[in-house]
């Protein structure tokens, strides 16, 4: 039933026009097109994170170690990020949410030379995880996401 209730409301989403300033890839990836070179969104995004008290656990750079073995790929960092305020309750429902948690951003270069950050959807790794009940917060770090990103791909507000 749930399913049947998540595949209506996406279709009504996409009937109407979906949501503005956001791209999916795929089920659950928000992609947004930023103003900025990779290394420069990823510096403003860490900047961002750390100004709001986000623990940045790791910065990896995916075209530095592909060069290590001597391939290629378009530039791409992936941030490794979060906050106990927003993980713990929702491990506190699903401990399996920890393969999600925590959170991840990616910033990439497409075929054209276009930057995005992409990230799941906080709503997307509550289904994958089955956490219920938990409305409020995922609607809360859905905003704080949304306007987190925001500043780190626009060059104003």
């Amino acid at each position: 039933m749930r399913k049947f209730i998540f595949i209506a409301l996406m279709s009504a989403l996409v009937v109407l026009g979906g949501t503005p300033d956001v791209s999916a890839r795929s089920e659950g990836i928000v992609a947004k097109p930023s103003a900025f070179s990779v290394k420069e969104t990823m510096d403003r995004l860490v900047a961002v994170f750390k100004s709001k008290g986000f623990r940045i656990f790791a910065r990896v750079n995916h075209t530095a170690a592909a060069e290590s073995i001597g391939k290629e790929i378009a530039e791409a960092e992936l941030l490794v990020y979060g906050t106990p305020k927003i993980s713990t309750p929702l491990l506190q429902e699903n401990i399996l949410s920890g393969l999600d948690l925590p959170l991840k951003t990616l910033v990439y270069e497409d075929e054209k030379g276009q930057v995005f950050l992409a990230y799941n959807h906080p709503g997307y790794i509550a289904r994958r995880h089955e956490i219920l009940g938990r409305d409020k917060l995922i609607g809360a770090i859905s905003r704080i996401l949304t306007n987190l990103t925001d500043q780190a791909v626009k060059e104003k507000l």
